[in-house]
């Protein structure tokens, strides 16, 4: 069987896909949700003309000729406008965030007056149009202010609020099951000690990959390689109701890798097994109904980086959040690089400022994809793509920055 670009494989994973059921959740809690439709302005901001700061709302006519004597005839407070009019030869006191009077056109600041009694004196020329915020100049009643698919960060539920939603519609969570296989394998402090013991790292970090793209976790546990034990670990991924099957081991094609044929026992129909990829050549994806089944290699950091290029956009496209599959960044290479060979390549890479306000990025020393404290010490994934060229220090290249 011919190996899969990395191209193709994406797209048959986490190509054009229809998004998961729509819910509403009040705003305060739709930090990290996808919008599943346009959110529209209830109210402009500012309602009204308002004052950006302390001073005297005045009508500018009037202060042409400096210094001007104007009476002093209310005072607007945020939350307390004054209600009457300003009218020729007046003013009123007013204060930052308040309504500006009917009259007034523009706010001369408290530095530039002086008060005695009820009368207020200029002390310098002020235009019209100063110091006031115009209504609607943030946003105007029916604008369109945060579009569908758009992953709503603390900022935009702030504005989302502002605009007077106390709850919004977002695509449901994904829910994503999670299997380790192998007879290796132990839970952290659970172990013997033996020399043929594993302790268990994959699920930790797919899981926080999963739940950084907005996914509920539904934890399988670990199951010894045993046919049966895998098909049942299976089945009950589709009781749970999960939207996504994630396993890890089991994957390649060796006497004790049985992911792929539990797979085929279960009706899962596998679009993709093997790509043109290091590390995570022996990755798998299928379909069994709705359910969505990703089948990682056992190799930590063969797991963690296929999560990060096949999960996360995965997860991303059934909430129907837009935008590229994963973000990358351009630097220039921190050392030479020999020619590429057929497979798309992921290297861990540390990051560093070039000195002309870019990046640097040099893969680190040893690239093994069963070493997690590599993969912990590195910044970024360096992006080689297949059959690239050798390649000078500082020639272009991209990166994709870690977030965690």
């Amino acid at each position: 069987m011919a190996l899969m670009s990395v191209e193709e494989a994406l797209r048959r994973v986490a190509g054009p896909t229809e998004a998961l059921a729509e819910e509403w959740v009040p705003v305060s809690a739709a930090a990290g949700r996808v919008l599943a439709r346009d959110l529209i302005a209830n109210r402009s901001q500012p309602p009204a003309d308002m004052s950006a700061m302390d001073g005297y709302a005045v009508r500018a006519a009037d202060i042409v000729d400096t210094p001007a004597r104007l009476a002093v005839i209310g005072e607007s407070a945020a939350g307390r406008p004054f209600t009457g009019a300003v009218g020729r030869g007046e003013c009123v006191r007013i204060f930052t965030g308040a309504v500006l009077p009917a009259g007034a056109d523009t706010v001369v600041i408290q530095e530039n007056t002086t008060r005695e009694g009820a009368v207020m004196t200029t002390t310098a020329p002020t235009a019209a149009r100063r110091n006031v915020r115009k209504a609607g100049c943030d946003f105007a009643k029916g604008a369109p202010g945060l579009a569908a698919g758009h992953r709503i960060t603390a900022r935009g539920m702030m504005l989302a609020a502002a605009m007077d939603h106390a709850r919004v519609p977002v695509a449901r969570r994904p829910r994503v099951a999670l299997l380790q296989t192998g007879d290796e394998l132990v839970m952290p402090g659970e172990g013997s000690g033996a020399d043929a013991e594993i302790v268990v790292s994959n699920a930790f970090g797919l899981a926080a990959i999963a739940r950084g793209a907005g996914a509920e976790v539904i934890d399988l546990g670990v199951v010894g390689d045993d046919l049966s034990v895998i098909r049942a670990a299976i089945r009950r991924a589709v009781d749970e109701g999960a939207d996504v099957l994630v396993s890890s081991g089991g994957a390649s094609v060796g006497d004790h890798d049985l992911m792929a044929p539990a797979l085929k026992a279960e009706q899962v129909d596998l679009e993709v097994h093997k790509i043109a990829l290091r590390p995570g050549k022996p990755l798998m994806f299928g379909r069994r109904g709705a359910l969505r089944v990703l089948g990682l290699p056992g190799n930590p950091v063969s797991s963690q980086v296929c999560g990060l290029l096949f999960l996360t956009p995965l997860l991303r496209a059934l909430q129907g959040e837009t935008g590229p599959a994963y973000r990358t960044l351009p630097a220039r290479l921190g050392c030479a690089m020999p020619a590429n060979d057929w497979r798309m390549d992921f290297m861990r890479a540390r990051l560093a400022a070039d000195g002309a306000g870019g990046l640097l990025a040099t893969p680190l020393p040893v690239q093994d994809s069963s070493l997690l404290s590599v993969l912990a010490s590195a910044d970024a994934l360096l992006i080689r793509p297949a059959d690239a060229p050798a390649a000078e220090a500082g020639a272009p290249c991209e990166v994709i920055p870690f977030q965690d």
